[in-house]
């Protein structure tokens, strides 16, 4: 089975799969791009058994057939080399795999393609269609919330719930919690999905904000279909948290504050905070704001002091930092609203204005004040 492709073409669609390829796998052939050549078109495939990606490129061939190829070889010798032809050649009997270009010969051991774990195919029945710019707003909110307990399986991916009515998207870690409407995405059949951590952060990397994507599901795995790419994951299979029951309402005290003074400041803090703690203190009385905190161990502290517009009771509030940072770095616009009911109960972080057809709510638990 011999091929002739444009290295630095090949180079391109590789990374665009590449992020499929785990690093603790449990076969030796999940290490491996398939090449799957059918009538002069190559599809390229890469799977950890948790997330697929695949692509196709037109290529020179007389032959079809299937090889696995070494994927962390391949891409260090792509990388090297010069945009040029390169031609393979693949020995049927044994998988030898030989590279040539202009500069030299490159040869590796490939495996049996037909022994690649078969890639889920979608079917049509629920499908719909998104623009890109939503899932990626959708997907960068809510990443930085998830959970790495894999003890609690549902927190470590994001909830998608779509039905004719618009799309939910939902990340939490039972400190913070992130939840992001989107009205101009809507499906026929109704879904409720969790989406691996890892799946979310390959979309991310690869995802373009400007067209459209086609997402179908069944009740095993999400498929997306982007230009370039088309992307298989299999879905957690636990039941997520009733996550509306823990936002609160009826919160008797507001502040408004401008939000990149608030993130600065509390940045600025974190650097003399007690590393396990994280904790910062909040002083709330009148429109006057006073950020404390401190490392005992290391005789560390600092404090700051803010305008701010606040309408409610004079109230000392502690937080982690790191968490508070998280939220506020997820939310656009130059002003936040901070709604509580009280110091020991979940605090609100909104944007000041909603972009069109979405809102967003943050969620951050507090902690208790250590004098």
């Amino acid at each position: 089975m011999n091929f002739i492709v444009s290295s630095g073409a090949l180079l391109k669609q590789l990374n665009y799969i590449g992020g499929a390829i785990g690093t603790s796998v449990v076969l030796p052939i999940l290490e491996d791009f398939l090449f799957d050549i059918q009538k002069g078109t190559l599809t390229l495939s890469a799977t950890d058994l948790e997330t697929s990606l695949s692509t196709s490129m037109s290529i020179e061939s007389s032959t079809d057939g299937k090889v696995a190829i070494p994927g962390r070889m391949l891409l260090d010798t792509l990388k090297i080399l010069p945009d040029q032809p390169i031609t393979f050649k693949i020995d049927k009997k044994n998988y030898t795999v030989e590279l040539t270009t202009s500069n030299g010969k490159y040869k590796m051991n490939g495996e049996n393609g037909e022994e690649f774990p078969r890639i889920p195919i979608a079917a049509d029945d629920n499908e719909f269609v998104m623009t890109a710019h939503a899932l990626t707003r959708a997907v960068s909110k809510t990443l930085f919330a998830l959970s790495s307990d894999q003890m609690r399986p549902a927190m470590t991916g994001m909830l998608m719930q779509v039905d004719a009515n618009g799309a939910t998207f939902v990340g939490t870690d039972a400190h913070k919690l992130v939840k992001f409407v989107r009205n101009d995405v809507i499906s026929k059949n109704a879904c409720s999905l969790i989406i691996p951590k890892k799946s979310l952060s390959i979309i991310k990397n690869i995802l373009s904000t400007e067209g459209d994507i086609t997402l179908n599901f069944d009740k095993n795995n999400l498929y997306i279909q982007i230009p370039e790419v088309r992307l298989v994951c299999r879905l957690i299979d636990a039941t997520y948290p009733n996550f509306n029951a823990v936002i609160p309402t009826n919160n008797l005290n507001v502040l408004h504050i401008h939000r990149s003074d608030l993130l600065n400041a509390c940045r600025r803090l974190a650097i003399y905070s007690n590393k396990s703690s994280n904790q910062v203190v909040f002083k709330l009385s009148g429109n006057d704001l006073q950020l404390n905190t401190q490392d005992i161990d290391f005789a560390h502290e600092a404090n700051e002091r803010m305008s701010c517009d606040y309408n409610g009771a004079d109230t000392e509030i502690a937080f982690n930092n790191k968490f508070l940072i998280d939220t506020l770095g997820c939310i656009d616009t130059e002003n936040v609203r901070i709604e509580f009911s009280s110091p020991n109960r979940a605090i609100l972080i909104l944007p000041q204005d909603d972009e069109d057809n979405e809102h967003l709510t943050t969620l951050v638990m507090p902690i208790m004040v250590n004098n």
